[in-house]
C-alpha cells in the first residue's frame, strides 16, 4: 500500500464570533508521519460533523477542550490501517477514532477501536451504532429513566440523535411520540418513515401552540436537542412528574449575548420535574445493552436511519459542517474521502 508523503487537514484559522463563516477554517498541507511504538496511522475513508463542535471552536471552559488556533480539528472518523506499529492491528483493519478533519491520522493503538466493515455501513459506526446511537439511547432510558405507557417528546428530532431517540421510545413501548423539525419535509419524514405519531415543523408556529395539539394530553418526557422556546414549551406541556433528558442546546449555540433562561421554570416545582443534563461518556456502562438493542433493531429493520452525506473529502468538512448547523442535514451528517 503507498502513502504519500503529504496530505490534507483542516485547520482552525480563528474563533467565529456568531455563526461560524468558511474564513474560520484553513486548508493545510502536512507531511504524513511515520507511527512510533504502539502507534497507528490511518487513512480516513468517513468523518463526522456533530453540533458539539461549535462550542469547541470558542476560547471558553467546558466539559472537553477547546480546539487550539492553527491546529487541526478533531472529531469521529472511521478509517484503514495503513501502517501498525501497535500489536493487534494488522494494515487493512478498520478502526473508529477521534482524529477526523484529516486524510491521515496518526494514533496511539489504545485510542482506535476495530470495526467490522462488513456488518455495517462505515457512517453507522459514527451514527445509529456510535456516539450519536448511544446518546439517544442512554438519554432515553437512564436520564429521562422512560417507561412504557409515557409520552415522548424529542426536538430536533430529524437529526442524528433525535431519529433514535424517537424510535427508541417507539419500539420501547410509548404510548405516543411526538417530534419537531425545521421543514415540512423533515416533519413528513418523521411521520411516515420512523413511525412517529406526530411531528410539526417549529418554524410554521409557536412551538408551545403546536406541541399542545400534536399532544393533548401532556407528555412525561422531553428529550431535547434544541433548548429556548422548545424547553420552554416542553414545560408548559409536561405532566406531573415528567423527566427532560437535557442534550444539547443548537438554538443558542451561535448567539453572542447569553440568553435568559426558561421564563416558565417555575412550573418545575409544581409539577415536581426532573430536568437533567449529561454526557453519553458518563454512560459507557450501557455500551453492551445499547448494542444488542439498537443493533438488533437496525439489522431487523425495526430502527431506520439516514444520512446526509458529502462527498469531496476533507476539503468539504467546513461546508458540511455549517450545513448541518444550519440543519440541513437529514440524520447524521458525514463527509466521505
Amino acid at each position: 500500500m503507498i502513502v504519500p508523503s503529504t496530505a490534507q487537514e483542516i485547520r482552525l484559522a480563528s474563533r467565529p464570533k456568531g455563526f461560524p463563516t468558511p474564513e474560520n477554517f484553513e486548508l493545510a498541507e502536512v507531511e504524513v508521519p511515520t507511527p512510533g511504538d504502539g502507534q497507528l496511522l490511518v487513512r480516513n475513508a468517513v468523518m463526522s460533523v456533530d453540533p458539539y463542535m461549535r462550542g469547541r471552536m470558542n476560547d471558553a471552559k467546558s466539559y472537553v477542550p477547546p480546539f487550539e488556533l492553527g491546529e487541526p480539528l478533531d472529531g469521529g472518523a472511521v478509517g484503514e490501517v495503513v501502517a501498525s506499529n501497535a500489536e493487534g492491528f494488522a494494515v487493512g483493519d478498520t478502526v473508529l477514532h477521534g482524529l477526523g478533519w484529516r486524510e491521515y491520522a496518526l494514533l496511539d493503538a489504545a485510542h482506535a477501536t476495530k470495526v467490522d466493515p462488513t456488518a455495517a455501513p462505515l457512517g453507522a459506526y459514527l451514527g445509529v451504532l456510535g456516539m450519536p446511537g448511544m446518546t439517544a439511547y442512554a438519554g432515553l432510558v437512564e436520564v429521562a429513566a422512560f417507561k412504557e405507557g409515557d409520552v415522548v417528546f424529542v426536538s430536533g428530532a430529524a437529526g442524528a440523535v433525535g431519529q433514535v431517540a424517537g424510535q427508541i421510545a417507539r419500539l420501547k413501548g410509548a404510548s405516543r411520540v411526538v417530534g419537531s423539525a425545521g421543514t415540512d419535509t423533515k416533519v413528513e419524514y418523521l411521520v411516515e418513515e420512523l413511525g412517529f405519531d406526530a411531528a410539526f415543523n417549529y418554524r410554521n408556529g409557536p412551538v408551545r401552540d403546536q406541541l399542545a395539539k400534536a399532544a393533548p394530553d401532556g407528555i412525561d418526557v422531553y428529550f431535547d436537542n434544541v433548548g429556548g422556546d422548545h424547553l420552554e414549551a416542553a414545560l408548559d406541556a409536561f405532566n406531573l412528574y415528567g423527566r427532560a433528558a437535557l442534550c444539547g442546546a443548537i438554538s443558542v449555540y451561535n448567539d453572542t449575548e447569553p440568553q435568559p433562561g426558561p421564563r416558565n421554570l417555575f412550573l418545575a416545582v409544581g409539577k415536581r420535574l426532573t430536568l437533567r443534563g449529561y454526557l453519553v461518556a458518563d454512560h459507557a456502562h450501557l455500551r453492551e445493552q445499547f448494542v444488542r438493542e439498537v443493533g438488533g433493531w437496525v439489522a431487523s429493520g425495526e430502527l431506520k436511519y439516514d444520512e446526509t452525506i458529502t462527498e469531496g473529502g476533507v476539503a468539504k468538512a467546513p461546508e458540511a459542517f455549517l450545513g448541518m448547523l444550519r440543519g440541513e442535514n437529514l440524520g447524521k451528517a458525514l463527509v466521505t474521502f
